[in-house]
């Protein structure tokens, strides 16, 4: 089919009829409504005397999952077709891709509907097609993906910003467009409308596009995009941010698994080690046998003890929060795609390793998590557990104050800690930026060290020059580490291949290794060396050895600072077997059984809409003069007898530390629901004693609560409070 004749084609020719129907819809009650105003607005666009119509894909482009190149007027012809404008780096476009996975579970090619990624790159090193693959393969992208390097899809659209949908009709007459995240609801009116409209006209066809996935043609690798590594400075072992296969790995120097903790599929389950899973994770740091991980894409902080065998959760209620301030406990307040952890220390002169710093990518923020109560610089006292904004306004810029929250970042995504005079300060890898920043333990000031340039709005200031401050530049680093015998610090400079090293006290920033092409080139020397993309680094053996999360070539790459020599770590299994997924744990979780004493309290029904989470919160007192019994886990789980689909990906159960400070139980329901009715069973075991510890008790209750779903998607939480006094 010929393209038609356009009118124009940019998307400022949808402003005057969209503008109008998004007011409309601001006023609309019911869903009925909603969609009437969508049908009456197809039904405007499509009498257009012509098509405001999309342009054809310029010949000679790279695709991906594809067997061939796609054409817009006649393998599209007949579809209702997403185009997504993404650039691979931005946490935004990161944001959207589940909303473009839920609409792809409802609606497959053959009820017409069909998702194609136009990535338009910002840095150069995002045109590069081998880079692209490496992005579809992290992201779990399954539709066609084509390489728009250029940018000449963008321009002709006179798109101004990543991420930007376009939703079009089967002739390829743009309909809609939707500029940024969070517009789930809208995505999901617009293009289920659609669907309708077009259907009951008879312009939907149910051909298939021919999909060849780039994943299938993978070998099997030991570690999959491993994004961060760090050191365990007490025994001999490293922990590995596996993030491609969803799981933290545990290694001795040698490269021997100890631990295989997730994977192979993405999820978001507490627990033992067995039935634990993580979404791609990223940063992890490790004290006493404690792991926190940044659990990047379930926007959560899990918490791995390697005694107990256990995965707790103690940030983020497992969906995409939007809070740039904070403050209330971890497991109640929602977070936004953490990308890096590490430990500090709160007012204290004593290191103590008590507060959890967070490099909040999603919020562009630093924040921190109080592992025991303690002090912030210019905030009071803050309890054990509260999770909060230390730095940033949340705004996207290179901004450097004085005030930290007054200060800008752009996506921060690596984090190293010297809290030794002169220096006591956080390092910061800014990846959007480009640049290193440092925010002061002692009052929070933001300051540049290296890359960038002195325009805070400007984010395009990237290259690879070696320099002083400003002068030297950076593209989209992504990890560093303080090495404090010689007082430098490590850069994983991502899109320019390399490891660079910065002295802060002249702010010189030069090459240590790396050739700046992406490709897999291990020699003796560092300077002959290469790497792909390296998204994390760590130093280990008194200094000595740099660990490199080599994260596109699948590798930990090992530096040794003295003698500038650089090998491959084997990961392997202690049998010598390659590993592609997860050890089974023999060891099973056993569920105790409620006492028959037990009250068993069944709540009123609960309203509640696909994509909504309900948030219930235990409010239980025990009797007076007692207290919970240390060193004997008091624990909830989750249940839903008949109706397990509810359960599947949520985490079902979890740990009560506190009686003071009792956890909040997440449950989001899911988009595809299997009945509309359903009862949730929310299984309670309470371990406590006397005050004297002179006597131990058991106690269990069983909230039963009903749930009453309906059709229509929404979005947010729903707070239920159990309430019950032993």
């Amino acid at each position: 089919m010929a393209a038609p004749g356009a009118r124009g084609c940019s998307l400022s020719g949808l402003l005057p009829a969209q503008t109008p129907l998004e007011y409309a819809l601001l006023d609309a009650v019911t869903q009925e409504e909603k969609d009437s105003l969508v049908y009456q607005y197809l039904q405007k666009v499509d009498g257009w005397e012509q098509d405001l119509s999309v342009p054809e894909f310029p010949e000679g482009l790279e695709w991906l999952n594809t067997r061939e190149p796609v054409s817009v007027y006649k393998d599209l012809c007949g579809k209702v077709v997403i185009l997504d404008f993404f650039t691979y780096c931005c946490i935004n476009c990161i944001h959207l891709l589940p909303d473009l996975h839920a609409l792809e579970h409802t609606f497959s090619d053959k009820d017409g509907l069909l998702i194609v990624g136009v990535h338009s790159a910002k840095f150069p090193n995002e045109k590069v097609l081998d880079n692209i693959k490496s992005a579809v393969l992290r992201y779990n992208i399954t539709h066609p993906v084509v390489n728009d390097a250029d940018a000449s899809l963008w321009q002709e659209l006179e798109v101004s910003c990543w991420p930007t949908l376009v939703i079009l009709g089967p002739r390829g007459n743009m309909l809609f467009s939707l500029i940024g995240e969070g517009h789930k609801d809208k995505l999901f009116l617009y293009t289920s409308m659609a669907l309708k409209y077009y259907k009951d006209r008879g312009q939907i066809r149910d051909h298939k596009i021919e999909v060849k996935l780039y994943k299938d043609s993978l070998p099997p690798s030991p570690l999959l995009f491993p994004g961060k590594v760090t050191v365990d400075h007490v025994s001999n072992r490293l922990v590995i941010a596996d993030t491609g296969h969803h799981r933290i790995l545990v290694v001795w120097k040698n490269g021997e698994i100890q631990y295989s903790i997730g994977g192979p599929n993405p999820g978001r389950k507490d627990g033992v080690f067995s039935e634990s899973t993580f979404n791609s994770p990223q940063g992890v740091a490790i004290r006493n046998n404690i792991i926190y991980v940044a659990d990047t894409e379930n926007h959560l902080i899990r918490k791995i003890d390697l005694e107990a065998e256990m995965v707790s959760t103690v940030a983020g209620i497992g969906i995409q929060g939007t809070d740039k301030e904070g403050g209330a406990q971890g497991e109640e307040q929602p977070i936004s795609s953490p990308w890096d952890v590490v430990f500090g220390t709160s007012g204290s002169e004593v290191q103590r390793d008590d507060v959890l710093w967070i490099a909040m990518a999603g919020t562009h923020q630093i924040w921190a998590l109080l592992l025991d109560c303690g002090r912030l610089p210019k905030k009071n006292e803050l309890k054990k557990g509260t999770c909060l904004r230390f730095a940033g306004s949340g705004n996207e810029e290179n901004r450097n104050n004085a005030y930290p929250h007054k200060a800008g970042f752009a996506q921060p995504s690596g984090l190293s800690v010297a809290p030794e005079d002169p220096w006591s300060c956080l390092f910061v890898a800014d990846s959007e930026s480009s640049t290193v920043r440092t925010v002061s333990l002692k009052d929070g000031a933001v300051k540049h060290l290296v890359g960038g340039e002195r325009d805070p709005m400007n984010l395009f200031a990237f290259g690879d020059v070696d320099g002083v401050g400003v002068n030297a530049k950076l593209q989209h680093p992504l990890g560093v580490t303080w090495d404090k015998k010689r007082n430098l610090l490590y850069v994983a400079d991502s899109y320019n291949h390399k490891i660079k090293v910065v002295d802060p006290k002249t702010k010189n920033c030069s090459t240590l290794a790396g050739t700046g092409d992406a490709s897999n080139v291990t020699t003796s020397t560092f300077t002959e060396s290469t790497f792909n993309e390296p998204g994390g680094l760590c130093i280990g053996e008194n200094d000595q050895l740099l660990y490199v999360a080599d994260t596109n070539n699948h590798q930990i790459k090992v530096m040794d600072l003295e003698t500038k020599t650089i090998s491959v770590l084997p990961v392997f299994r202690p049998d010598n077997a390659v590993v592609d997924g997860p050890f089974l744990v023999e060891k099973q979780k056993t569920l105790p059984k409620l006492p028959k004493s037990a009250p068993n309290i069944r709540l009123s029904p609960v309203a509640a809409s696909p994509g909504q989470t309900l948030q219930f919160k235990l409010r239980l007192e025990l009797p007076s003069g007692t207290k919970l019994t240390e060193g004997v886990p008091s624990c909830w789980f989750l249940a839903a007898e008949g109706n397990e689909w509810l359960l599947q990906g949520q985490i079902p159960s979890g740990e009560i530390e506190s009686i003071s400070s009792q956890p909040a139980i997440s449950l989001q329901i899911p988009g595809d629901c299997l009945s509309l009715e359903a009862v949730i069973s929310i299984r309670v075991f309470l371990y406590y004693c006397s005050a004297d510890s002179n006597a131990c008790m058991m106690k269990g209750i069983l909230f039963s609560q009903p749930l009453q779903i309906s059709s229509a998607q929404q979005g947010g939480i729903a707070p239920v409070e159990l309430r019950y006094g032993f």
